[in-house]
């Protein structure tokens, strides 16, 4: 979360709740810690309906962040995340990306017998494939998947299989940088067109389209302000129509 403080995150969260959001995502690895630190202390006691899904699986390295999903890591990112936010269940506990050194059905087993434990109530996956998420729900009952994945990742390299796989067996799918890292909605002149036809911003367009891929989508964008919340939010609103979802999957220009 990048507000600026404390109080600006509160009333970013508070506003959210206003208009409807009913899910907060974060991770051990976003600011250290902090991001759920933060969390708590804007939002307890958290409101009955408010779902607080957060995720471990990596270590902060010296050139980015290392995959490690062996169990005792996974244990102790469970277990501060629970101190962090306060919380006695993490509602949904993601594992942050699949480890090539730790065989995916042992990281899953330890999260598994978190949620035995009652530590965990949910297990979802993050940064996983159509075959690895086929793998896990071998393992354990996976509630959501979180990847990445927008309109420009659909020009460069076609549909999402993961998504195609959650839609088959109705598991929400969860798509971050649905707005890219900010270059997508500045410079694609698809967004601009569709968005001026509708009235829109780019950003709505982007996550309408998202929207409409699958009943089973769900864009997470992040923002740091009231403004753009409400912007992003009110893209629930807004319908595509099929002429649009071909111009925007189509723009080669964009794609570069």
């Amino acid at each position: 979360m990048g507000c600026p403080d404390d109080a600006s995150a509160g009333a970013l969260m508070r506003r959210a709740f206003e208009l409807g959001v009913k899910l907060i995502d974060t991770a051990d690895l976003y600011a250290d810690g902090r991001s759920e630190a933060r969390i708590a202390k804007a939002l307890r006691p958290y409101p009955p309906d408010v779902v607080i899904a957060t995720k471990g699986g990596y270590l902060a390295g010296n050139d980015g962040p290392v995959p490690d999903g062996r169990p005792a890591h996974l244990r102790a990112a469970c277990e501060g995340s629970l101190r962090r936010l306060g919380l006695e269940t993490i509602e949904l506990f993601f594992l942050h990306t699949p480890d090539p050194a730790v065989p995916l059905s042992e990281s899953l087993g330890a999260l598994d017998t978190l949620r035995a434990e009652g530590k965990i109530r949910h297990i979802g996956l993050s940064n996983v494939s159509a075959g690895q998420l086929a793998e896990a729900r071998e393992v354990v009952q996976v509630a959501a998947v979180q990847n990445g994945y927008n309109v420009r990742r659909r020009r460069r390299f076609g549909p999402e299989p993961a998504l195609a796989s959650c839609e088959e067996a109705g598991i929400p799918f969860m798509a971050y940088v649905p707005l890219g890292t900010g270059r997508l909605i500045q410079v694609d002149d698809a967004l601009r067109r569709v968005a001026a036809r509708h009235d829109a911003t780019a950003a709505q367009v982007a996550l309408a389209w998202l929207l409409a891929q699958s009943e089973v989508a769900l864009p997470i964008p992040g923002t740091t302000s009231v403004q753009h919340l409400e912007e992003n939010m009110a893209a629930a609103r807004l319908r595509l129509e099929p002429a649009d979802l071909e111009e925007l999957e189509a723009d080669a220009d964009a794609a570069r």
